[in-house]
């Protein structure tokens, strides 16, 4: 079981870091308000977090 939750830390930490890496810190938020808004069972906040990562994701490339 341990080594089954280190392989998922890692895996969150390395989703976490690329988000990051392409999407800068609106990206981070936005997957913060979508984690926190699934685990508290809000449906506003991963409404908001969810719409965040969309609009980063659709933007018009350069």
């Amino acid at each position: 079981m341990p080594v089954l939750a280190l392989l998922s830390a890692v895996c969150v930490v390395t989703f976490e870091q690329i988000t990051q890496w392409r999407y800068g810190t609106t990206g981070i938020i936005g997957l913060l308000l979508l984690t926190i808004g699934i685990k508290v069972k809000s449906s506003f906040l991963s409404s908001v977090g969810g719409v965040m990562l969309a609009l980063l994701v659709a933007r018009p490339a350069p």
